[in-house]
């Protein structure tokens, strides 16, 4: 499979001014992908406007909707009817071989399957999805998954 996913970047806070000092300069970015435009900027911790989101939330973000979308599609191909699937996931910056870095992903699913469903399945699916997912397969980043399992 050879994919090519695309995105545009543009410089927004380009319009309060130049890059002239380090502290001041505006980090306001406009991403579009496809149809989507999403206003960005650096964390809050970096400078960045709060208001806006930032690579570090796009980034646990990107691993969590992959691991949905894995574990969505493995329930369904096994049989395991899922009737909801939330996640609150959170990353951790710190150092990491001497470099900053997304230090550790949590992602903390809560799956409630249909009566009925095959719980034992459900749970083993997880670290299916894990494996199969290509974004969580494409960083260094330590990843834990904690998921909790309701019957609805």
């Amino acid at each position: 499979m050879a994919d090519v996913f695309v995105s545009r970047l543009e410089w927004s806070g380009a319009a309060r001014g130049a890059t002239l000092d380090p502290t001041t300069f505006s980090r306001d970015l406009d991403v579009t992908v496809g149809p989507l435009a999403v206003p960005m900027s650096a964390a809050p911790g970096f400078r960045g406007d709060a208001a806006r989101a930032n690579p570090e939330q796009l980034f646990v973000a990107s691993l969590s909707a992959c691991q949905a979308l894995t574990y969505l599609f493995l329930a369904a191909k096994h049989g395991v009817a899922v009737v909801s699937y939330s996640d609150d996931a959170e990353g951790r910056l710190g150092l990491s071989d001497g470099r900053m870095r997304m230090a550790r992903v949590r992602l903390r699913p809560h799956i409630t399957l249909a009566a009925g469903a095959n719980e034992s399945t459900a749970r083993e699916l997880i670290d299916k999805a894990h494996a199969d997912c290509f974004i969580a397969n494409s960083t260094t980043t330590p990843i834990d998954i904690e998921p909790t399992f309701t019957i609805g």
